[in-house]
């Protein structure tokens, strides 16, 4: 098929490659940042309405729901280069609600619309092993199949309800979030006890309390390593989409919330840019614990 990607940046970058080396062609929007890699790997148009224009079916990998907005309706957008029939795919992690409009301005205009947000981090980008929670008709869904499998592993069609996909993302943001801090406060509590953390991270993978987080991110805590898999200020975004949809369907997520602190407090002090592992600096300080 052909591609158009928008998007391309620690997460997007990988994903268009896996699709170029699956044998898609891939065209994506002039950019300064964009890699000698990408310049060979794809064609390079002007804007959003030319990728649209020249590609099947266009993906959008961006940090917001601003950004997906601008990127679709925005001068040059991507609604400017469609014609009936075309697909568009948002990657992107949004608000469920905007994701509703957004695919019934595209539907308007004859093309089809998924919402198909990623979990995996960096890492499930380039070996792609990403999970992809995907709303959206059926039809758009077997079209798109063979291109979420050059990308991901863990592929979901969670229903034909625009912004199905969306919810999901935000379900596992919560969870991602909430094991993380429980993560950053059990090491927090050996360190402060004088464990070595890194032997009861060792202990508790052999045991019921094993996880991802405890696995990948626990490691990240103890070694210090918070160069950005999945930036904090992107997690904070999802975490905003969870309690504003919260308080829109008059529930409450205590401990979202308290995580969402703990993302702040940590922001306040500079680290906004840091790895969402580095939500334990935020327990450490309130231990009076230094690494």
């Amino acid at each position: 098929m052909k591609i158009g990607f928008i998007g391309l940046g620690i997460m997007g970058r990988p994903m268009a490659l896996n699709l170029r080396a699956a044998g898609h062609d891939i065209i994506v929007p002039e950019r300064a940042t964009l890699t000698q890699e990408l310049r060979a790997a794809a064609s390079v148009v002007a804007d959003a309405a030319a990728v649209a224009e020249a590609a099947d079916v266009i993906i959008l990998m961006v940090p917001d729901t601003p950004d997906v907005e601008a990127v679709l309706f925005g001068p040059h957008g991507v609604a400017e280069g469609l014609s009936a029939g075309k697909l568009v795919i948002d990657m992107s992690s949004i608000s469920p609600i905007a994701t509703k409009d957004y695919a019934a301005r595209v539907n308007a205009l004859g093309c089809l619309y998924l919402d198909a947000p990623v979990s995996g981090g960096e890492v499930g980008a380039k070996q792609a092993t990403l999970t992809i929670m995907i709303g959206g008709p059926d039809e758009a869904f077997a079209r798109a199949k063979p291109l979420f499998e050059a990308m991901g592993k863990n592929i979901t069609h969670v229903g034909s309800e625009t912004g199905a996909g969306q919810t999901t993302k935000v379900c596992n943001q919560i969870i991602v979030a909430l094991n993380i801090q429980a993560v950053a406060e059990a090491l927090t509590f050996a360190r402060k006890a004088g464990a070595d953390p890194a032997k009861v991270r060792q202990a508790l993978m052999g045991g019921f309390a094993s996880s991802r987080i405890l696995e990948v991110h626990a490691e990240r805590m103890i070694n210090r390593t918070f160069a950005p898999g999945f930036r904090i200020k992107l997690h904070q975004k999802d975490l905003n989409l969870a309690l504003s949809s919260a308080k829109e369907m008059a529930m409450s997520l205590p401990n979202t919330a308290t995580a969402q602190q703990m993302f702040s407090a940590v922001s306040a002090r500079g680290g906004a840019e840091l790895d969402h592992s580095a939500l334990v600096q935020a327990i450490e300080l309130l231990a009076n614990v230094t690494p």
